[in-house]
């Protein structure tokens, strides 16, 4: 017996009913033949993780725009803490770790630069065009399925490809969002309740850090019910969903917490991404990435020629969304910028 399916075979004795087996995956789009070591579900993370577009998300802003200290949360790190707390749930719910692993670390590749600001600037912009907008879950899917690796795509399974597609929740009431099952897998919606359990609680430390947030103003039903303390908040989110959720074909948390959970989100939407201070930046966004976008629509050769796309307006949103924070910089300044003659 090959080592994978004695993995395999593992699997159907320790996991829940509800979980997801690897031998059971719908498979790729395209067939290829099985590794004698990895279920196809770990084969998946470990493609993502050696991804271009993965090791792009250092560079990538969560919240701070390119922050100058060194301990505030990027794309990537956001992604990492994502995926451990998805891991202890679906570890304590007997799932399949290694697929929520898989979509937990590809939930957010085909995010734009500079953050959910990048994201409006990038649907504005498809939608002056007639496209429907742009979504960040889409765009992921489309990087693991059309633009990785030169065109070809990483050919995820069919289940990683869906809990990618299908972890974004938009700005919906929480209470609301989390009342009905998504995810086609039951590891799917760990990463989409992980999903908010992780950017809420760091988000609210990175702010509480960088002195936008005051921690005497966090509403006291937050700190009551959730904590005072950010490893106190993320315990009490993480231990109630599991203990709600053990035995059960989905996930919830009790009512209580839910609500303290939409509390907390309503506070950080006044207090921080609506914050002046935090958003100052945003109109040189737009400015930036607009610039950025009429200069290719009207120079389509100064493209790179490798991206796997015949229409222009998508050619240059796959590009735009692709790049960091910093890149996107250097290239408008590399542009549009003067420079200043030297003379030796």
């Amino acid at each position: 017996m090959l080592i994978r399916e004695r993995l395999e075979e593992q699997e159907k004795i320790l996991f829940s009913p509800y979980a997801t087996l690897s031998s059971k995956s719908k498979g790729r789009i395209v067939f290829e033949e099985e590794c004698p070591l990895r279920t196809c579900f770990q084969r998946d993370r470990d493609r993502i993780i050696h991804s271009k577009a993965f090791r792009r998300l250092k560079h990538k802003t969560q919240v701070f725009l390119a922050p100058e200290g060194d301990h505030y949360r990027t794309r990537l790190t956001h992604t990492l803490e994502v995926s451990q707390i998805a891991r202890t749930i679906s570890r304590a719910l007997s799932l399949n770790e290694d697929l929520t692993e898989a979509i937990a670390l590809g939930h957010d590749l085909g995010h734009t630069p500079f953050g959910h600001m990048g994201e409006d600037v990038l649907d504005e912009i498809l939608k002056s065009y007639g496209y429907s907008g742009f979504s960040h879950a889409e765009q992921s899917l489309r990087v693991v399925d059309k633009i990785e690796k030169g065109g070809k795509g990483l050919n995820l399974t069919y289940e990683v490809r869906m809990g990618i597609l299908q972890h974004s929740k938009g700005q919906k009431d929480l209470r609301i969002c989390f009342s009905n099952k998504v995810c086609e897998t039951l590891e799917g919606e760990v990463v989409r309740f992980s999903d908010v359990i992780a950017y809420l609680n760091h988000d609210l430390d990175d702010a509480l850090r960088a002195g936008v947030i005051d921690e005497k103003y966090i509403p006291e039903k937050i700190i009551r019910i959730l904590g005072k303390t950010h490893k106190e908040r993320i315990d009490t989110m993480v231990k109630n969903l599991v203990f709600n959720s053990l035995n059960k074909d989905h996930l919830e948390f009790e009512y209580d917490i839910l609500d303290a959970i939409e509390e907390l989100r309503n506070f950080l939407y006044e207090t921080l991404y609506i914050n002046p201070h935090v958003k100052s930046e945003n109109e040189r966004v737009k400015l930036l990435l607009y610039g950025l976008f009429d200069y290719f629509m009207k120079n389509p050769k100064k493209l790179p020629q490798n991206l796997p796309e015949d229409d222009l307006v998508i050619k240059i949103k796959d590009f735009l969304a692709g790049m960091t924070d910093r890149y996107a910089i250097e290239l408008y300044e590399s542009i549009f910028i003067p420079k200043p003659w030297r003379f030796f």
